[in-house]
């Protein structure tokens, strides 16, 4: 069984990529064991408290997670044409010590999604990871790109991803990352 780790780059409730990263979880078929994580707890990087008390209990958790996948899905906001700061600071929490990235990312298959309320989805946010992602040495599957603008109008009062069509792109988008992980698996 392939084990793909979702994690959702907003601490918002009604955040539209944590809905969109439940309703990936929904609609993996039933060959993919599908977790999905958080980024609250991760404190901003410092240093300091790293060389005081070492990584943060829910970064060190977050890691355990990365590496007891198979591959894992970012999905992505985008604020003010990038990546979300708190996106990129667990990144950063992830990547220490410096010993441990490879462990975490190295070779790793990791994929790029986002929803987004603009009229071009999360183009700019994901273009933004991918010189993150090449510097880590993960494996940036480039197979498919899901990237959902005027979110507002796919997903309900309650978060539920109610457009079809979006809910089948997500489906073979999670589909055929996983067949992608499984055979970087294999090999």
């Amino acid at each position: 069984m392939t084990k793909i780790l979702g994690i959702s780059g907003s601490l918002r409730k009604a955040s539209f990529n944590t809905a969109l990263l439940k309703a990936a979880k929904s609609l993996a078929p039933d060959n993919i064991e599908f977790e999905t994580a958080t980024l609250h707890g991760i404190p901003l990087y410092d240093g300091d408290v790293e060389a005081e008390s070492g990584v943060p209990a829910a970064a060190a958790e977050l890691k355990q997670k990365i590496a007891a996948a198979d591959g894992v899905i970012l999905f992505t906001p985008e604020y003010n044409n990038s990546m979300p700061g708190v996106f990129k600071n667990a990144i950063d929490w992830l990547s220490r010590p410096p010993a441990d990235t490879k462990k975490v990312f190295g070779c790793r298959p990791f994929a790029l999604a986002g929803a987004s309320p603009g009229n071009f989805g999360t183009i700019l946010s994901q273009n933004a990871w991918l010189s993150v992602m090449r510097t880590l040495g993960a494996d940036l599957w480039s197979g498919k790109r899901l990237i959902l603008p005027k979110a507002a109008t796919l997903f309900d009062s309650e978060g539920q991803l109610t457009d079809e069509q979006t809910r089948e792109r997500l489906r073979d988008f999670v589909t055929a990352f996983a067949e992608y992980v499984a055979s970087a698996k294999a090999s």
